[in-house]
This record gives C-alpha cells, structure tokens and sequence, in this order.
C-alpha cells in the first residue's frame, strides 16, 4: 500500500498547502473564541465534503472542540490523531496577511504550532480513505485550548474521553527529522501579588515602599532557576505603578516553570512559598499564587511499545526509524499519556522559531508527516 499512499498524497499536496495557508490567515489566540471556532467550522466542513462524520462539542470558555471520524461504520477500536487550534499571539502580530510563503517555507500564527500538524493530519486521513482504507475508524481530534489549559481540565479532557479506546493517539505538535516525543516537562505557574506604600515619588528615599523595587529582588531569585535539564524559571508578564512621581504601591509578575518530576515540582512550591515570605523592601507583602499548571509525560510502556510497533511498520517499508527524544515544552501528550492511551508526541509538521512573530515551517514537511501518519497507520 505504501507507494499507492505516497503517489495520493503527493497528488494533494498543493491542495493542502492551500489549506494551510487559508487556516493559520485565520487568526485565533486561545481566548479568541470567534477566531478559534472560525478555523474547527473550516476543518468541519472540509471533512463534511469528504463523507465524515462531524461532531461538535460546544465550550463556553474556549473555541468548540470538533471531533472528525472517518469510517464510522468500522467496529474496530480507533486511531486518533489531535493537534490544536489556538495560537499565542494578539490579532495583528504578524500584520496582514498573517501567512507567507517565501521559497520552501511557511511564516505564520500556528503554522508549526499546531494547524500545520492538524493540516497533515487531515492529509493523511484523506489519502488512507482514497487509497480503500476500511479497518480502524480514524478520529481527528482538533483542541481548541491548548496554549491556556490546565491540566486534567477543559477541551484536554474531553478529547481524552472521546480518545480512551484509540489503540494509538498522534500528537500533531511540530516534529523534528527521525525524531518521536516521549517525555515532556511538566508546567507550572507562580503569580506573585505585591503591595507596598505609595508616596510621592521625591521621598523615595524616605517614604513609600515600591512594590516594583520588591519585585525586582524577586524576579533576580526566580530567574537563577536555569537548569536545562532540570528547572527552568521565566517570568514573562509583569505590571504595576500608576505614575511615573508616584511610589509604586502595587506590582504583579508571572512566574512559569519547567520540571520533570515530582521532587522538582515540591522544590518549586516551596521555593515560592519561602520567596513570598522573604521581605527585601521594608513595608512590602507578597501573595504568590498557584495560576497554572500541566502534568509532565512521564515515560509510559505504553506509549514504547506503540513506538516499537510503529518502527517495525517504517522499516518493513524502507522508511526511517523515528528515535525516541525528551523535549522541556508541556502538551496534551502529557494528559493523554495519563489516561492511559498509548500516545507519539510531534507527529507534525517541521519548523521553528514557534510562539514568535518569526514562527516557519518547511513546506515539504507536510507530506513528509502525512506519509509516517498514514503508512502507521495502515498497518496498525
């Protein structure tokens, strides 16, 4: 079946590059529900041309999870393949049009991170069918929350319910050559509430307690949290003041951690607890909140023996062995994996520079995941 499936999806491939394109022009940060749910009516659609199935799971504080089966008839367990919808950047980052296609790449919102891969998704599905695949039905799951949610909560859950009897779950966030996740960190969000004495700003030196001035302290301390392998700490949002002559009496921060196991996770909520408690500028309080927070994927037998499975399947047809790798960003995966679904993380698509204005794919990456997506699948 392999040179049949690689001639189809060859033949779709300026088809869906079109798809593509037209999918990350339509902006949606997470919380732009009209814009996310924009891009699932897109791929719903699409998939209502073709035959499928179309299910759609309405959320009040995020974009409609829709979920897209292809043999619905089919009363084998099913394949699933997921990736997201929801970007990270404010309407306009990326001026307008948002894509462009400059030689062999792709710029634009999430098209690595994650419609590319949601893209390829849909590709090889489409080529399995046109190619007279009947066996497993073939879900696509699209998350429409994914840069926001919390662990064990929101559309992940649901995805996770609808998924619990796959007996292989893609992952379509972005991929590197020869590689397949297994391991994530886990994620974890500090918000650090400081109040202090406001005065006028010419009696600094006397009067008034600057919240900005303890938060700075603060920040130094959160910041030496480095360990690329272990901990890493970034604070990456922060407010406070009202006027430039007036002492600061109030300043707000996000702290977001990395970790990759429970022992690290404990260090972290302690050092916080410890940092709110410490006083650097007299007159000063610190609240540190608990705001967010993802489970790591841990190694799972599971998700190893897919790998194993998937592998044989590449080198039976000439195709190369995808090598196990851990990566330090948090995903669905991680939830997924929990679950107990055996579960490949970066199925997608090939690029970088993901949550900047810069974020690119290469263009021939496209074809390139469909191909391990459907050859694997075929022969699941």
């Amino acid at each position: 079946m392999r040179d049949k499936l690689f001639e189809v999806i060859d033949s779709l491939e300026q088809e869906y590059i079109k798809v593509w394109e037209d999918v990350c022009n339509i902006e949606s940060p997470t919380r732009y529900k009209e814009g996310v749910d924009r891009v699932s009516s897109y791929f719903a659609k699409m998939a209502k041309d073709r035959g499928y199935k179309v299910e759609v799971q309405p959320f009040e504080f995020a974009g409609d999870v829709v979920v897209i089966t292809a043999n619905q008839d089919s009363n084998e367990r099913p394949i699933s393949f997921s990736g997201h919808l929801d970007t990270v950047h404010p309407i306009g980052a990326f001026g307008y049009p948002p894509v462009k296609i400059e030689g062999d790449k792709i710029y634009g919102p999430g098209v690595t991170d994650c419609k590319g891969g949601v893209v390829a998704g849909m590709l090889a599905i489409d080529a399995l069918i046109k190619c007279g695949y009947t066996k497993r039905p073939l879900q696509l799951l699209l998350q429409t929350d994914e840069e926001h949610s919390m662990s064990q909560k929101g559309c992940i859950k649901y995805i996770g319910e609808r998924a619990k009897d796959a007996v292989a779950f893609f992952n379509l966030e972005g991929m590197a050559y020869g590689k397949a996740c297994m391991e994530r960190k886990g994620v974890t969000t500090y918000t650090f509430e400081i109040t202090g004495i406001e005065a006028h700003s010419s009696r600094c030196a006397t009067m008034g307690a600057s919240a900005i001035r303890e938060a700075c302290y603060k920040i130094l301390e959160l910041e030496k949290y480095k360990q690329d392998d272990g901990i890493t700490c970034s604070v990456g949002v922060i407010s406070g003041g009202t006027v430039s002559n007036t002492v600061p009496g109030y300043c707000e921060f996000k702290a977001n951690f990395r970790f990759s196991t429970i022992d690290e996770l404990d260090e972290i909520t302690k050092f916080c607890e410890d940092l709110a408690n410490k006083v650097y500028v007299e007159g000063c309080k610190t609240v540190a909140k608990r705001t967010g927070f993802r489970i790591a994927m841990v190694k799972s037998d599971k998700n190893y023996d897919l790998l194993d499975k998937i592998n044989a399947i590449y080198k039976r047809n000439g195709m190369q062995e995808l090598e196990p790798v851990k990566n330090k960003g948090a995903s669905d995966a991680a939830d997924i994996t929990s679950y107990g679904i055996p579960c490949i993380e970066c199925m997608g698509v090939i690029g970088g520079k993901i949550h900047s204005p810069d974020e690119y794919a290469e263009i021939k990456s496209l074809t390139h995941s469909a191909k391990l997506l459907a050859i694997a699948t075929s022969e699941l």
